[in-house]
């Protein structure tokens, strides 16, 4: 009799129940986390968010790219939806801003595009007056680059232009070699006889005649030292003979005898002030005079004409008898 084998047993798991309609429960599941995670995303990032539209033009967008941030003081405020290029050749940035953070910008706002060695391009917004009227919606505005590469080109231009500049300074026969040695020059006239004077006047001959002239300028000052001394000596005579300082007992000095004379002056001129107010007194009486003579000289003129009519009455009867007594040789008549 052969032995039967053992039947192994069955380890498989029992068959799940509705497995497809679950598998499909777990997609639509799966689905709609993922369009759920994607709403979040597009809520998050502001899609359905109200927006206004700014266009900034540019002469080129190089590093600008769809989604890129512009920022005000670090926080973005706007996002770039599109770039275009324009008719004119010009790049057209569209740039939407939603209507919350609009409120930063105005008509005087300034708008750049930055883009430095390390890093990629930068849009910021400045306002530096918030009181200037809102930026309207659609507004175009003019975006100023700074391109820190674009500068290098021509600052390596500038560093090599310095360098042979500094090159040509420092040769044998440059600018710096001749100034060393004009030092060095200077330095060995400094040791001569006449030291930092030869340098100044340039050489020994002005130098000594420099020198000569102080000399004999010091000699002049000595004279004049002197002459100071006699003149003060002098003008200390004039003040004791003028003003009689410094002098014995009797001396008054100048001054003192023109006071005395001025003091007899005055009473000279008191003692003819006197005799003035008499003669005043005289001339009054002199006047009171004058006018009786003038009375008596009228009345002598008077008395005069009568005289003169008794002269001619009495010539005219002497020449009345001269014609009536003819034998007479010498008529004398005696007048009273």
């Amino acid at each position: 009799m052969t032995p039967t084998p053992d039947v192994p047993p069955n380890d498989e798991p029992p068959p799940v129940k509705n497995l497809e309609f679950k598998a499909a429960l777990l997609l639509v599941v799966m689905v709609l986390l993922v369009a759920g995670s994607a709403l979040y995303v597009m809520f998050a990032r502001g899609v359905f968010e109200p927006t206004q539209r700014l266009v900034l033009i540019s002469d080129d967008s190089e590093g600008v790219v769809v989604g890129m941030d512009m920022t005000f003081a670090g926080f973005a405020i706007g996002r770039v939806a599109r770039i275009e290029l324009a008719d004119d050749g010009n790049v057209r940035i569209l740039v939407d801003v939603p209507r919350k953070d609009a409120k930063w910008l105005r008509t005087s706002s300034i708008f750049t595009m930055e883009r430095g060695l390390v890093g990629g391009t930068r849009i910021r917004a400045f306002s530096g007056v918030l009181d200037d009227p809102p930026l309207e919606d659609g507004a175009e505005r003019t975006v100023l680059r700074g391109d820190t590469a674009a500068e290098i080109p021509k600052l390596a231009a500038n560093m090599r232009e310095v360098l042979e500049n500094l090159a040509a300074l420092t040769a044998a026969d440059g600018a710096v070699a001749g100034t060393l040695g004009g030092v060095q020059a200077t330095a060995e006239r400094l040791k001569g006889p006449h030291g930092g004077l030869g340098v100044l006047m340039g050489n020994d001959e002005d130098a000594k005649k420099l020198v000569l002239t102080i000399d004999r300028t010091n000699a002049l000052l000595l004279r004049a030292d002197v002459l100071t001394r006699r003149l003060d000596s002098l003008a200390a005579n004039a003040d004791r003979q003028v003003f009689g300082q410094g002098g014995g007992p009797g001396e008054a000095g100048l001054v003192g005898d023109v006071r005395l004379t001025v003091r007899e002056v005055n009473g000279l001129l008191a003692e003819a002030r006197t005799s003035l107010r008499k003669v005043d007194a005289v001339l009054v009486e002199v006047q009171g005079i004058a006018g009786n003579t003038r009375e008596a000289t009228s009345d002598l003129g008077y008395l005069r004409g009568e005289v003169e009519s008794s002269l001619r009455k009495v010539d005219a009867m002497i020449n009345d008898i001269h014609r009536k007594w003819p034998f007479a040789r010498d008529p004398e008549i005696k007048l009273p």
